[in-house]
């Protein structure tokens, strides 16, 4: 038997002391919700704090320009997330107020049910449950659902084990409660089973296998990708593109000029220089392979070789790219491909030929 008010006293006491969690203000709440998709807490916290006094409310947001906005979220990744966030805080300036019901929430541009759900629980008090990867995990487990927990069967059970957790006077923390649960407790490896509020309850915990749950989805098979990446510098400042706004990855980003040459072994049919050309638009001269890193943008491996080049242009770029030179300073003020401070950082004097990899979550 699973009761809500275990879990609330645990909640009460164990809960972590975030800057999210000392308000009921719709948007600072929102913020977080949409900044930790996907990011952790300890990544999140610096950006929250950031964003937050340079736009405290969701005027300010809604009245900035979207490359302020991109250059604030810059390091954080998922640049969608900020387009939308800015989307969605210019609607609830049209509207006049912030929506304080489910239905409100999710006719916001790039609000789906769990952001809602979390932001009318918290901010408003509606009883409704959250659906988030911790919660899946927690509820799963209590119940030994050996299905993936993203099909339709599966999901309707779990969003009934979260309902039944849900405390009508406090939703906002019964929601909070059971993610902070998954967050800190019930990881995916090695729960702390005996700390758990819910053990008594749970089905995995009783066979003695917590772990198994939840059923584990098929996963994409990762792709290993070669680019060249041309750094071209005058006095000073680097040469950087920004992505046109109707890119599918990244749109309204700075980058270095890169190309794929190979995918999985199988090499690209341009050379590097005419695919640079056909990308970005000029004639390329590159030199040796200055430098190299690894990085991992989620199921691609991307091994990088870094060349100092040469551009002959007009100054003309292809349609819906923009091209500058930056200097370190007006880098910093940009909303930057993660890949750029690897590059660069491999080319100063005492980097070492090649970077350990890293992967952006």
């Amino acid at each position: 038997m699973r009761r809500p008010e275990d879990l609330l006293a645990w909640f009460d006491l164990h809960r972590r002391d975030l800057p999210w969690r000392r308000t009921r203000d719709p948007y600072r709440i929102w913020l977080s919700e949409v900044m930790l998709q996907q990011t952790r807490v300890e990544t999140v916290l610096p950006f929250y704090n950031r964003f937050l006094e340079r736009f405290p409310t969701v005027g300010d947001l809604a009245s900035a320009g979207i490359d302020e906005i991109l250059a604030l979220w810059s390091g954080l990744g998922y640049y969608r997330r900020a387009r939308q966030l800015h989307a969605a805080a210019r609607r609830i300036a049209e509207l006049g107020t912030f929506p304080s019901t489910l239905e409100g929430l999710l006719a916001l541009p790039g609000i789906g049910a769990y952001t809602a759900a979390a932001v009318a629980s918290i901010a408003f008090d509606v009883a409704v449950p959250v659906m988030d990867g911790n919660v899946e995990r927690v509820l799963s487990r209590c119940l030994a659902l050996d299905e993936d927990p993203k099909s339709g069967n599966a999901r309707r059970q779990l969003l009934a084990a979260a309902a039944e957790l849900l405390d009508p006077e406090r939703p906002g923390d019964s929601n909070q409660a059971l993610m902070e649960l998954g967050a800190t407790l019930c990881s995916p490896r090695r729960p702390k089973c005996l700390l758990c509020p819910l053990r008594p309850g749970c089905r995995a915990a009783r066979e003695g296998d917590p772990e198994r749950y939840p059923a584990a989805r098929a996963k994409r098979q990762g792709e290993r990708h070669r680019l060249v990446v041309a750094v071209v510098e005058k006095e000073g400042g680097v040469l950087l593109f920004r992505r046109p706004e109707d890119s599918a990855l990244l749109a309204g980003t700075w980058e270095l000029p890169w190309v794929t040459v190979e995918v999985d072994g199988v090499p690209a049919a341009e050379a590097p220089a005419a695919a640079l050309t056909a990308r970005y638009g000029g004639r390329w001269t590159l030199g040796p392979r200055a430098a190299g890193v690894r990085h991992g943008i989620t199921y691609r491996d991307l091994e990088v070789d870094v060349h100092r080049a040469a551009l002959a242009w007009g100054g003309e770029v292809r349609e819906g790219w923009a091209a500058e030179w930056f200097d370190a300073a007006g880098r910093s003020e940009l909303p930057l491909s993660s890949l750029v401070g690897k590059v660069l950082a491999a080319l100063s004097p005492e980097a070492p030929a090649t970077r350990s990899r890293s992967r952006r979550r």
